[in-house]
């Protein structure tokens, strides 16, 4: 055997790189539309925390001062990836509402915590609304959007969780119709902006889509590779909040599960049977986020640490 020498190691690595090299437009060509999702293999479920969890602690709501943060408990992006961390949580989905920056500096110091602390940024979350009349108002919500697809991409994040929204009620002879038409064209669009930088929109079972039957055939008319749902097991109202759930799976990018469930035929809600949600989720093939989202009365000091020990037990 001839040894390796620095020449032949050159022929041989340029070699290598020519046999394997992509077609000329490879990067940008659009990948086929896969909806439901063909995954492979054994389903996977990686264990998330949403800030929103801790919304009651973050200093900052939505651009506005919380003044009820309690005593000794406020916390910032750096300190509840901290958390995460110390929960042993394999990534956390930092929620938009909560950042104090959003500059470009801010995203890439939280990559950096994040990769030390040993965690993945699994996904952030936006309030976007898609329901407006063509106009101003509907293109700054397009534009909000795409600003943070560059900002899930400095971050790390793979994932945006976004909403179809509401029609706002000032907005006469704008039928539900019309607003789905206006949701499914700023998807699309969105849609294609996050595909060039790597990033998939979830569209939420919220608001106006609060089904199966209403979400899956609105992700399907976008037509588009990079998008799927945001799966929140707590926002169906439905008679079988269950079932929507499941059927929803093949189509999921992230899961979001809450403590509470609550049927359209209940008179309050009910706790979640995580574990039937951890089965419909296997059953489904899915592999993925699934990220807790506490939002029930009990304090979540005490709440979230026992609910990421049962869901770190169903995940094994």
């Amino acid at each position: 055997m001839k040894p390796l020498t620095r020449r032949n190691f050159i022929a041989l690595t340029a070699a290598g790189l020519a046999s394997t090299a992509l077609p000329p437009g490879a990067f940008s060509a659009p990948a086929p539309v896969d909806n439901p999702f063909k995954r492979i293999g054994r389903s996977r479920l990686q264990l998330s925390l949403a800030a929103y969890s801790f919304r009651e602690n973050f200093a900052l709501m939505r651009g506005k001062p919380n003044l009820k943060v309690p005593a000794g408990r406020a916390m910032d992006m750096f300190s509840f990836m901290d958390y995460c961390a110390a929960q042993g949580c394999a990534g956390a989905e930092l929620t938009s509402y909560f950042f104090t920056e959003e500059t470009d500096a801010y995203m890439i110091q939280l990559r950096r915590h994040a990769f030390l602390r040993g965690i993945t940024v699994s996904g952030t979350a936006i309030g976007n609304n898609f329901s407006l009349p063509p106009g101003p108002q509907l293109t700054a919500e397009i534009a909000t959007t795409k600003r943070w697809i560059d900002r899930a991409a400095l971050m790390g994040a793979p994932h945006i969780r976004v909403f179809a929204g509401n029609v706002p009620r000032d907005a006469k002879d704008f039928s539900r119709a019309a607003a789905d038409r206006q949701v499914i064209s700023a998807l699309a669009e969105c849609c294609d902006y996050a595909g060039r930088r790597g990033i998939f929109l979830g569209l939420e079972n919220h608001d106006s889509i609060g089904t199966a039957a209403a979400l899956i055939p609105m992700v399907k008319a976008v037509q588009s590779p990079w998008l799927g749902i945001n799966l929140d097991s707590g926002n169906f109202r439905t008679a079988d909040p269950y079932r929507d759930f499941a059927e929803c799976v093949p189509y999921a990018v992230n899961v979001q599960f809450k403590t509470e469930i609550e049927a359209s035929t209940a008179k309050s809600k009910q706790p979640a049977d995580l574990k039937r949600l951890t089965k419909i989720l296997r059953e489904g093939g899915y592999q993925g986020w699934v990220a807790l989202e506490y939002e029930a009365k009990a304090d979540s000091a005490s709440a979230v640490p026992h609910h990421l020990d049962e869901m770190r037990a169903l995940f094994l």
